[in-house]
């Protein structure tokens, strides 16, 4: 290919990446999702391309369903292990953001709820919502029929809604979000923390790295939120073990919602991302496995921190 038709192809990458994030709700894949489409705009007749963006998405959206149907990945979401690759805000893979329904449709909560869509479900959904389609250009790019897409979009809706509505975040305010948990949870107090945490609270977590954590551990109650943070926030020389040494804590913004990230060495060892509805925490969501942190380490490097809440964990 030309240096132009490279170039072309370049201009939507990030673009591209962001919508398969968003349909796989994992980097890595999207990533991969997003190189296949490369090889096949440089195999294609591009004379009877009129419009590339158009075509390049349709390509990734398609290629993102067949991952989605593929016998892999049933059988690996399927087992209950799955949770969506986290992103540091500012990473491009975010994508746009200007709408409530955009930042809202890459919230860990809407990613995981997604889950339950069909893969169709989930294309108009995001096609719609996050991308503002129309319903005949959707029903272009996924060879369906306009009313189609407006039943599917419908159903997805109504699916997604059971998330809530997730509070607007900023540098500052996530930062006073995390330094209230942090303080609640290092008081060793499970009143403190149930204080911060609505009535119907829920958390999730990937067993912190630990191999034996076959599914994801799932917390029905503030109460049991509570204790299970109280106990995985104190130190320990096991703990530390496991994550190579003493991390720094630093508050943080992981998907649109205040996080709390565990930092060695350079490198994002742990994320406990903290939903926010009406000024309390509606969702704890923990991961620490490290081939879910890859990308937010590497966005992590680029970016320049704010002092870290603790030096030495």
């Amino acid at each position: 290919m030309d240096t132009a038709t490279v170039a072309r192809f370049e201009a939507s990458r990030n673009r591209l990446a962001s919508l398969a994030y968003r349909l796989l709700g994992s980097a890595a894949d999207a990533e991969d999702t997003v190189q296949d489409a490369f090889l096949r705009w440089q195999a294609a007749d591009r004379e009877f391309v009129e419009v590339p963006e158009a075509w390049l998405t349709k390509v990734v959206t398609n290629l993102a369903l067949d991952r989605l149907r593929s016998a892999a990945a049933r059988r690996e979401r399927a087992v209950g292990a799955w949770m969506p690759e986290p992103l540091l805000d500012g990473d491009p893979m975010l994508g746009p953001a200007e709408t409530v329904e955009q930042r809202e449709s890459v919230t860990l909560a809407v990613l995981m709820l997604m889950e339950r869509l069909s893969p169709i479900e989930r294309a108009v959904y995001v096609l719609r919502e996050a991308f503002s389609y129309s319903h005949a250009e959707t029903a272009d790019i996924l060879d369906i029929t306009e009313s189609a897409s407006q039943q599917y979009l419908h159903r997805a809706r109504r699916r997604i809604a059971a998330a809530g509505t997730t509070s607007e975040t900023d540098r500052a305010s996530a930062r006073r979000i995390v330094e209230a948990f942090v303080a609640a949870a290092s008081s060793g107090r499970t009143e403190r923390l149930v204080a911060l945490l609505t009535a119907d609270a829920t958390g999730v977590s990937d067993g912190a790295g630990l191999g034996w954590a076959a599914k994801l551990i799932r917390y029905a109650t503030p109460e049991r939120i509570a204790g299970a943070v109280r106990a995985g926030f104190k130190p320990s020389p096991a703990k530390r073990k496991l994550a190579g040494g003493s991390p720094a804590i630093h508050a943080a913004v992981v998907n649109g919602c205040p996080a709390m990230l565990a930092t060695l060495d350079d490198r994002v060892v742990g994320v406990l991302i903290l939903e926010v509805r009406d000024g309390k925490i509606a969702g704890v969501r923990g991961i620490a496995a490290r081939h879910r942190l890859g990308r937010l380490t590497e966005e992590w490097r680029r970016q320049d921190h704010d002092a870290p809440l603790i030096e030495s964990w």
